[in-house]
């Protein structure tokens, strides 16, 4: 399946035979149906790291090629990313101050590096092979703008709102990897259609907020404070937590499917952004809970 994200142009995981693992494979989760022809199914049937299938059962052996993807090449991929983002966020924090005389510069840099980020990430976006290099300098560059806006929130509004919003996000990520396991959460075309229709008119509705507030002054047409602002506070957090069911199957139907190691690069760099979603969306809506707002 392609998997959906902040970046809505993401590849997902390599294409063999013209489809994507899960959706345009239309398979079930598990594996290809019984008595079907595995090759048919399988879209990574063609590359080596692809696993054997058994033609009577259907079910897919585990990987024995050492260059498939495995759960802890995604979680070690993950960790490195994640580390990264914490660390310039650190750094950030440490080194960028957010006093008065100091906030203007600051505010600039974090601009910047959030612009870098963009750039670098639509980049990967648009490139057919996984780059580390590229990913890691995403999640580098968007740890600087984290730990500035971070570091302004937890002075200016408020000292908890960072310690909250993180806790916030694990939450979430530990709530929907429950759901998902327990297949409370079912990904299916529909649920893929949806949060993409969704995702698409809320960032739609952010960016003409953006341009009113930019052109008009204030908060543009209110959609960032108040009343309005919590709504979609809740909806953009919620909208992250099904971004991690798309992200999770993604994730699970590269390995049921064969896909190649480096391809987990691409499951860390989801992930990341997905995460840092959400822990933007909790930022801003406990900035509204204990600002003046």
């Amino acid at each position: 399946m392609r998997s959906s994200n902040p970046v809505f142009s993401r590849r997902g995981f390599s294409r063999d035979n013209g489809g994507y693992a899960g959706f345009n494979a239309q398979q079930p989760a598990g594996g290809p149906a019984a008595g079907t022809n595995p090759y048919a199914q399988n879209p990574y049937a063609t590359n080596p790291y692809a696993p054997q299938q058994d033609v009577q059962l259907g079910a897919p052996q585990a990987p024995a090629h050492p260059g498939a993807m495995t759960i802890d090449d995604v979680v070690s991929r993950t960790a490195i990313t994640l580390g990264t983002v914490f660390v310039t966020a650190t750094l950030a924090w440490l080194l960028l101050p957010v006093d008065p005389a100091n906030l203007g510069s600051s505010y600039g840099i974090a601009i910047g590096a959030a612009l870098v980020a963009f750039v670098c990430a639509m980049i990967q976006a648009f490139k057919r092979k996984a780059s580390p290099a590229l990913i890691l300098a995403y999640a580098a560059f968007e740890g600087v703008f984290l730990g500035v806006i971070s570091s302004a929130v937890s002075t200016y509004v408020s000292a908890g709102a960072v310690p909250q919003a993180v806790l916030g996000t694990m939450s979430v990520f530990a709530g929907v990897l429950i759901a998902y396991k327990m297949r409370w959460i079912r990904v299916t075309r529909r649920f893929y259609g949806f949060v993409m229709a969704a995702a698409i008119g809320f960032v739609l509705l952010m960016a003409v907020n953006a341009l009113f507030a930019l052109f008009g002054g204030g908060d543009g047409l209110g959609f960032r404070s108040g009343g309005l602002g919590i709504m979609f506070g809740v909806i953009g957090i919620i909208l992250g937590a099904c971004f991690l069911a798309l992200d999770f199957k993604q994730v699970e139907d590269g390995i049921t499917y064969g896909a190649p190691r480096e391809e987990s690069w691409l499951a860390a760099f989801g992930l990341t952004m997905t995460l840092v979603w959400i822990y933007l969306e909790f930022l801003r809506l406990i900035s509204i809970l204990q600002g003046d707002d």
